[in-house]
């Protein structure tokens, strides 16, 4: 008997193939956002349109000037994932959604940290996104938004 996988393994595995199309040599994340079980849009972090991708030029600013994760994000050029979704879609299709958000190391292509940066977390209150749920420990886990 073959055995279903969860709506929310679906949707993390999408976001999985969505981060392939990151551009940044140090974490690769894809979002998916989702409402009333339809794919509102999609997002991969990388550098703006009309923008050199850093896996292009080879040159990581962050990565250059040991910047830890988390920290400085300005000193970054890539647009997240997140944000790359919350601007393909429109608020009234992001009501009530839920994003689901994928990360890799570039390194080691091991899973990444998917909660959120705060910046994002806002943007994702705002677009009024209620609920992320990101794979962790291969797994779907809900990720809280607070601030």
């Amino acid at each position: 008997n073959m055995t279903r996988t969860s709506k929310d393994m679906y949707y993390l595995k999408i976001a999985e193939t969505v981060l392939e199309r990151s551009t940044c040599l140090r974490r690769r994340y894809g979002a998916v956002i989702v409402n009333n079980d339809e794919i509102v849009s999609t997002g991969y972090n990388g550098a703006p349109r009309g923008e050199q991708n850093c896996i292009d030029t080879g040159y990581c600013y962050r990565e250059e000037n040991n910047i830890p994760k988390g920290q400085m994000y300005e000193a970054c050029k890539a647009v997240h994932g997140e944000q790359n979704a919350i601007i393909s879609a429109s608020r009234k299709e992001m009501l009530g959604a839920t994003i689901y958000i994928v990360g890799k190391e570039v390194a080691t292509g091991g899973y990444a940290n998917p909660a959120p940066c705060l910046i994002c977390r806002r943007m994702i209150r705002n677009a009024g996104i209620t609920k992320c749920i990101g794979l962790v420990d291969g797994k779907p886990k809900e990720i809280s938004l607070e601030i």
